[in-house]
């Protein structure tokens, strides 16, 4: 009887094992963490990293060809908006950071597009009531704003561009016409269209799925674009003046008039992109530099000027006082982002006293070690004075408790390059959520973009939507020099997330000393629920934490009991891509990285 328990002992100990083996697989690697799902890239003369593959090998093509890296990077982009429908195109916005290895400088473009010139604010109350809603709505005609992504690529190309467009245009011209297979992530998020998109006027249906009638590709399907390769061959051909002066601005008037929209050729005719001066704030170190609003990338400035009074690297990575101090941090600069961030051209945004110092270290006083705030207040940064967390007004009836905000769903691709030169492009491209408004003009081959959800519709706010404004903005490319010359191009996409992510990404590396691959492979966090530019307001147990499994128990146990109401979540956390410049033996290598939770590919030469 003995044998036969040792027996069932033993088979059952032995089970318990194996599966808590398979529970905790892990590929075994030599050198580096064991969370990394790769070693980094190196090259050293040209590199590109994406969220696509295909567009990659774009990339380093015409890196090859003779191209610049901005040539390279409108040639990714334009591949992406073929083959990541779901988060980017022509229909959408662009903002960019380029270093000019010539110069010793970086230059930074605002490709945003601004609302319907004829669309006014009474008017559009007016349109909101009869769909019985007081927000903007994520899709049809009423969230659309100009396209910006087209102008910004001949800004782009005219200044750094060493090939012609058309150049920089034909691989993604030859793919939309004779198709390519779509990848698994793109094909999950894809499935949705059909579902969200039913019943708009245009041509989703006749562009974006396989039948016409509501098949999207699966993985491994060949999808075609043979409207948007003629678009985009146009583009090349006659340069930024089809899309806003031309024929396709024709087509988009004709369409918008037909079927109740309120873009107008007089509204592409008058877009322009501003080339503006990226701002920075210096963390131990490091120059990071982000582009100033109507984008929230000074948002991740203040949270490291909030974080540079903390000693991250005694406290470690991933600990419950780490993830507090960040958390907490991310809450305080959120109220300023909610209160300040629009479009300058309407609005007085304190931009040198969010930035300064002195109010991050008045802000940072806001934090208590022990306990989550509920509620926080946003600052006066031109006196450098901050609130304090528990004076706010009540949650708004607008704030939707134990629901994210709109501003953290947006799909995005971010995407970087470098060419032998020493140039580099730091890139955001994106539609905003999902595919975008649903709207397609027949004929085109792109969707619209839905970036107008994120107007305010508050007569007080900064941000309140306006005729011919730019909205508050998401996407975010960033950069970091060190002792004057390039170190790093980054990016983290994904609405609310980027700032966030740019600041887990940094510190990562800064504080942690993790490389340019772990950086972005390390489990992520991101606290939603929070004060919103478009209104809504921190939820009443003080909005919450999302956190990857990689994140330890213990950690979520500890900052449970510091107030903070922490879920576990799969996906929502970003894709990254970077390069770093690194010197050996007096040359320069550059380092890529590209993270798994997306389809994308370092890759350089």
């Amino acid at each position: 009887m003995w044998l036969v328990r040792w027996l069932k002992l033993s088979f059952g100990l032995f089970a318990l094992l194996i599966v808590g083996l398979r529970l905790n697989a892990q590929i075994d690697r030599i050198t580096g963490k064991n969370f990394a799902t790769r070693s980094e890239v190196l090259a050293r003369h040209g590199m590109v990293c994406t969220s696509v593959p295909a567009a990659t090998q774009v990339g380093i093509d015409i890196l090859k060809r003779g191209g610049s890296a901005v040539d390279a990077a409108i040639a990714a982009n334009a591949t992406l908006g073929l083959m990541e429908p779901v988060s980017n195109g022509v229909g959408g916005d662009l903002f960019a950071i380029v270093y000019s290895a010539k110069e010793n400088k970086l230059y930074g473009i605002n490709g945003s597009g601004r609302s319907p010139l004829g669309l006014s604010y009474d008017q559009m109350k007016a349109e909101l009531a009869k769909l019985h809603r007081e927000t903007i709505p994520p899709v049809g005609m009423l969230p659309i704003s100009v396209p910006g992504t087209v102008d910004a690529w001949a800004e782009l190309h005219k200044r750094f561009g060493k090939l012609k467009l058309s150049d920089d245009l034909a691989p993604a011209v030859q793919y939309a016409e004779q198709g390519f297979p779509v990848t698994e992530l793109i094909a999950y998020y894809w499935a949705f269209g059909p579902r969200l998109y039913k019943g708009l006027p245009g041509a989703f249906f006749e562009t974006y799925t396989l039948d016409g009638k509501g098949r999207t590709p699966a993985k491994g399907d060949i999808f075609k674009n043979p409207a948007l390769a003629k678009t985009l061959r146009l583009i090349g051909e006659k340069g930024r003046d089809a899309f806003y002066k031309g024929e396709i601005a024709d087509k988009i008037d004709a369409f918008m008039r037909a079927n109740g929209g309120f873009l107008r050729k007089a509204d592409f005719e008058k877009h322009t992109s501003t080339w503006v001066e990226p701002v920075s704030t210096n963390y131990r170190g490091y120059d990071v530099f982000e582009l100033p609003p109507n984008g929230q990338g000074i948002a991740a400035l203040q949270i490291l000027n909030i974080l540079e009074g903390f000693d991250l690297r005694a406290m470690e990575r991933n600990s419950a006082e780490t993830l507090h101090a960040m958390i907490e941090a991310k809450k305080i600069a959120w109220a300023d982002r909610a209160k300040f961030y629009a479009d300058p051209a309407f609005a007085k945004i304190p931009l040198t006293g969010l930035l300064s110092k002195s109010y991050g270290a008045e802000r940072r006083k806001l934090i208590d070690p022990n306990h989550a705030a509920k509620k926080v207040e946003a600052g006066n940064p031109e006196n450098g004075v901050g609130a304090p967390p528990r004076r706010s007004v009540a949650a708004s009836a607008r704030g939707r408790a134990g629901s994210s905000s709109v501003i953290d769903d947006g799909d995005t691709i971010y995407m970087c390059t470098a060419d032998d030169e020493g140039n580099m492009v730091s890139l955001i491209q994106s539609n905003y959520r999902g595919m975008g408004s649903g709207i397609v003009v027949p004929g085109l081959g792109f969707m619209f973009q839905d970036r107008g959800e994120l107007f305010s519709m508050d007569p007080t706010h900064a941000n309140v939507y306006a005729p011919g404004k730019r909205p508050f903005h998401t996407i975010i490319p960033g950069f970091v020099m060190k002792d004057g010359k390039p170190w790093e191009a980054f990016g983290v996409m994904g609405g609310g997330m980027q700032p966030q992510g740019h600041v887990q990404v940094l510190t990562n590396q800064i504080d942690f000393g993790l490389n340019v691959q772990e950086a972005g492979d390390a489990s992520r966090w991101q606290h939603e629920g929070d004060n919103e530019p478009t209104g809504e307001k921190m939820t009443e147990s003080g909005g919450y934490v999302e956190v990857e499994s990689g994140i330890p128990y213990e950690t979520v146990r500890e900052l449970r009991k510091k107030g903070h109401d922490v879920r576990f979540d799969v996906g929502g956390y970003g894709g990254y891509q970077a390069i770093k410049v690194e010197m050996h033996d007096g040359q320069r290598v550059y380092v890529g990285a590209s993270e798994s939770r997306k389809d994308g590919m370092a890759a350089g030469y």
